[in-house]
């Protein structure tokens, strides 16, 4: 316990100088990759809520919406209690990304260029191809705590712009992430991450959030950004900083 009070108070103090006069130094410029954050929330926002009018008032025709699935959909039944993983992966997500602020800044830059690459992707394909999926349940054959629970996920989440799958994309940043992290190699944590990360992607179809059709979308383009966000962007990131230390 001393270690991990005596690692986080290190890691805290790593900020303790933080000004608004250096934060486009090296020590402290990744920060500025946060900024996405609202930037995507704005912009998902404008897709999900404001693109059907903007549309309907550009063309004069309503917007169309692809209906996603295909027959193994109906194969998979509805299970609430997936809605644990499912909600699980909030944390997962704020986790990795706090680990990487406090103790590994090259991890939270690539799981941050991971994420900025397959997100903005995804707007992009919203706008160009909406689609949606019609697959929840009218009724919940058993009324519990947890189906009381996906029944307001389904209140406030949209069954729009589903393909890909936003919840497996974040699901996989943090996985790669994860394991690639090199205070994160022991064992335990692997299980933690494979295990997390294959719950959370069965949570999307178990709990009718998505069409098994997204998980794969969502997966294709997570090998695409891979290289990408990984190598070349960490890549550059890292000489970048190595030349800025010389040049010091």
């Amino acid at each position: 316990m001393k270690n991990i009070l005596r690692n986080l108070r290190s890691a805290i103090g790593y900020y303790r100088d933080i000004r608004l006069s250096n934060l486009h130094s090296p020590r402290y410029k990744h920060l500025f990759l946060l900024l996405y954050w609202p930037l995507y929330g704005l912009l998902f926002g404008l897709v999900e809520s404001k693109w059907p009018s903007i549309w309907e008032s550009i063309t004069g025709e309503p917007l169309v919406f692809f209906e996603v699935a295909c027959p193994l959909d109906s194969w998979i039944p509805f299970c609430e209690w997936f809605v644990i993983p499912y909600y699980f992966w909030f944390a997962y997500l704020v986790g990795m990304l706090l680990y990487g602020l406090l103790f590994d800044r090259q991890s939270f830059r690539d799981c941050m260029y991971f994420i900025m690459l397959t997100y903005s992707a995804t707007i992009v394909i919203y706008l160009l191809w909406p689609n949606m999926q019609a697959l929840r349940p009218a009724a919940f054959d058993r009324e519990n705590v947890l189906t009381w629970i996906v029944q307001k996920l389904y209140n406030f989440d949209t069954n729009t712009n589903v393909c890909p799958s936003i919840h497996v994309l974040g699901s996989v940043a943090v996985y790669l992430t994860g394991l690639r992290a090199p205070r994160l190699q022991h064992w335990g944590w692997k299980v933690f991450f494979h295990t997390s990360n294959l719950l959370i992607c069965l949570s999307t179809v178990f709990l009718k959030q998505h069409s098994i059709l997204d998980v794969f979308a969502a997966l294709l383009l997570c090998a695409i950004a891979y290289p990408f966000a990984f190598y070349i962007l960490g890549r550059k990131q890292r000489a970048s900083e190595r030349i800025g230390a010389e040049t010091n």
